[in-house]
């Protein structure tokens, strides 16, 4: 006998990634950041006393809302933390949309969203994006016609890279009925020359939740700590109502205040990958696998089908070496690839040049 609702029962759970547990893996499947913490995160670590452990932590994380605050120019009572981007998902959801309402997203997009959605047995819409990964023209006015009362937009975009503009943001928050949530999970990696910032949108437009987690740009994905940036009157009934007492610990808040202190450091791994993100992406493209460009710490390129994007992957594997490889419409001929260090992305594109050439041979043999 099943206990469960009847919507938990039918739908499917979220994917993650493989988390081997071997050392003698290369790992581009995750989207982690190939660089260590800040050492400011380290001394904070080592002077964590386990006194400190024997009393709750901070319920609203008061000291790391303040950091957060000040380095983006905005009170705290704009700054929500969250264990994980992926809690702040699920508070936005739950507070602001009932069941059967409906919540939009583009497709493809984070897969997670969809399982949110299934969980709060609300209904989804999936809105394609152009054969170019761009947006629809009429995109808020499908929303409008779905009657969504949320819409989820993950920018820089995944699994593609590509990048929508503040100006875009600014316009369909302005136009939409409903809460704009725009995932910035991997915001860190934008080429600066761009000059996006989305974060004073949310002093003209009161229907902006802006995502940020410390995952990928601060190297604290194993960490599970997030917030989210918004005016107060989205972010106080998840603050104050929705949120769970003590969603974050004690070691999660001292760690992750750290982080955001140590900027700096931050940013020089954030440039350092965009400049092997660069290096990846011609070296691909060299090798026939085109590969749009990416505003991410990842890259998607596509699989000739003589060769299979499952297939490749697994040869890759074969070899320790982690890809992802995503069995949906529009992406089973694609890979994701994440941008490690120099020394990860030369072993890939070895391996890929090897196996490229042997899958020629085998395929001139069956010609021949």
């Amino acid at each position: 006998m099943s206990f469960e609702r009847f919507n938990i029962e039918n739908m499917q759970g979220y994917t993650p990634g493989e988390q081997p547990g071997g050392g003698d893996i290369i790992k581009l499947n995750t989207n982690e950041n190939p660089f260590p913490a800040s050492a400011e995160v380290a001394t904070s670590l080592k002077a964590i006393q386990i006194d400190s452990l024997r009393t709750y932590p901070p319920s609203l994380a008061d000291s790391f809302r303040a950091t957060a605050a000040r380095l983006h120019q905005v009170s705290p009572a704009n700054i929500i933390p969250t264990n994980g981007g992926d809690e702040l998902l699920r508070l936005a959801i739950t507070t602001f949309v009932d069941t059967d309402d409906t919540i939009a997203i583009t497709q493809p997009s984070y897969s997670l969203y969809p399982v949110l959605a299934n969980v709060q047995a609300c209904n989804l819409v999936e809105i394609p994006l152009h054969t170019d990964w761009t947006m629809p023209d009429d995109f808020c006015s499908q929303l409008e016609a779905a009657g969504a009362k949320m819409v989820i937009l993950v920018n820089p975009h995944a699994p593609t890279g590509s990048l929508l503009s503040t100006d875009y943001l600014a316009q369909l928050a302005k136009e939409f009925s409903g809460v704009l949530v725009v995932d910035e999970a991997y915001v860190d990696f934008i080429d600066p020359a761009i000059g996006y910032n989305s974060v004073p949108l949310i002093n003209s437009q009161d229907n902006i939740l802006i995502l940020r987690t410390l995952s990928k740009g601060y190297s604290l994905a194993g960490l599970r700590f997030g917030y989210g940036i918004g005016a107060e009157s989205l972010v106080y009934p998840m603050l104050y109502k929705t949120r769970d007492a003590y969603n974050t610990d004690f070691i999660s808040q001292q760690l992750a205040t750290a982080a955001l202190n140590s900027i700096d450091y931050a940013k020089q791994n954030w440039q350092k990958i965009r400049l092997t993100r660069t290096r990846l992406i011609a070296s691909l493209n060299e090798l026939g696998l085109p590969t749009l460009p990416s505003q991410s710490n990842f890259v998607l390129c596509q699989i000739p089908d003589a060769i299979g994007a499952e297939n490749l992957y697994q040869l890759l594997k074969q070899r320790h070496i982690l890809v992802r490889y995503f069995d949906q419409d529009r992406l089973r001929d694609k890979l994701r690839i994440s941008v490690g260090t120099d020394k990860d992305i030369a072993v890939l594109v070895a391996a890929l040049k090897e196996i490229l050439a042997r899958e020629a041979e085998i395929l001139e043999e069956q010609i021949s």
